[in-house]
């Protein structure tokens, strides 16, 4: 990382990924994952996964059965990528053909981690002036102070947050007024996963987005009744297959939309940059915060990213 990357209850100075490549007939296929890191998903657990249907792929297992042969997680992401990839080379269409998506520049968030004062995220964002969307990562410490701050050095700039589940519901309902009158556009995943059955029949001020509290299609009819914003990351589904099933489940129950990701170099943004292209909010920052990204990457001019070219990937 270009600098510690902190949020509620966590650091990193760098991630681990996972890249599977998959050869046929001259081609190669390619596509990378992090894992959840909140349930535990390493390298080293998601190669062992990826192994455990290494036959089957090898085979010529295709997209669909990948579904049925892995859960929703990082494996899954890396393999259901990589499928994609391989089967634009091999077809010579371009995965927006394959997935009935028109391509366009999309404008990132940038992502301001929690630093040690209000002052230090001041800083940073003032810093990040090339970039009018932000979003703010949160904990249960000053969280109205580092906002209030934010605001006084970016006025200009649109910003969400992301508590990373560190909020009770009482915190919630007290700072939501104040972060509305700020202007704030939305906050994610303010309480605990598997803790909150409170937002049901609440009415906040600000858009609430679930992030941890939605992995994926099962999950959406509850998170539906306590969120207006779903956070679809491939990580979580397990690969653009199923990303694209939650995108359409999600806007027949009215709900907003916008793609993450684990972070990540631009091998892992790409195939969110489809995503990218259906959703309200898009937050594929991975390489603008890392001091290395893969090559070639996605272009970043500023908070615009322009789509991926088929030599990254698709």
């Amino acid at each position: 990382m270009a600098r510690p990357f902190r949020i509620a209850g966590r650091e990193w100075t760098s991630f681990d990924s996972v890249v599977v490549e998959l050869a046929r007939d001259g081609a190669i296929g390619r596509g990378e994952a992090l894992g959840i890191f909140y349930f535990g998903e390493t390298p080293a657990s998601l190669s062992a996964q990826i192994g455990q249907v290494a036959d089957a792929v090898v085979a010529g297992v295709d997209r669909e059965r990948l579904q049925r042969l892995l859960p929703p997680g990082g494996a899954r992401n890396a393999l259901d990528c990589a499928l994609w990839d391989l089967e634009a080379k091999i077809s010579g269409r371009s995965v927006w053909e394959l997935a009935g998506v028109t391509p366009r520049p999309l404008d990132t968030v940038y992502t301001i981690s929690i630093e040690a004062t209000p002052e230090m995220m001041a800083e940073h964002a003032a810093s990040a002036a090339a970039h009018r969307l932000l979003k703010v990562k949160l904990d249960a410490h000053q969280p109205l102070e580092r906002i209030r701050e934010i605001c006084r050095a970016r006025p200009d700039a649109s910003i969400v947050v992301d508590a990373n589940q560190a909020w009770t519901f009482d915190q919630l309902r007290s700072l939501a007024p104040a972060f509305a009158d700020l202007g704030i556009q939305m906050i994610e995943q303010p309480l605990p996963r598997g803790a909150d059955a409170a937002l049901e029949g609440y009415r906040s001020p600000v858009p609430l987005g679930a992030d941890e509290s939605c992995l994926h299609r099962g999950e959406l009819a509850a998170a539906a009744k306590r969120y207006q914003m779903i956070n679809i990351k491939l990580d979580k589904t397990g690969g653009l297959t199923h990303a694209l099933e939650l995108v359409r489940a999600a806007r027949e129950l009215g709900l907003g939309l916008m793609v993450g990701s684990m972070a990540g170099s631009s091998l892992a943004m790409a195939p969110a940059f489809v995503i990218g292209c259906l959703v309200d909010l898009v937050d594929i920052d991975g390489p603008l915060l890392m001091k290395r990204d893969r090559l070639p990457g996605l272009t970043y001019t500023g908070g615009r990213v322009d789509p991926p070219g088929p030599e990254l990937w698709g």
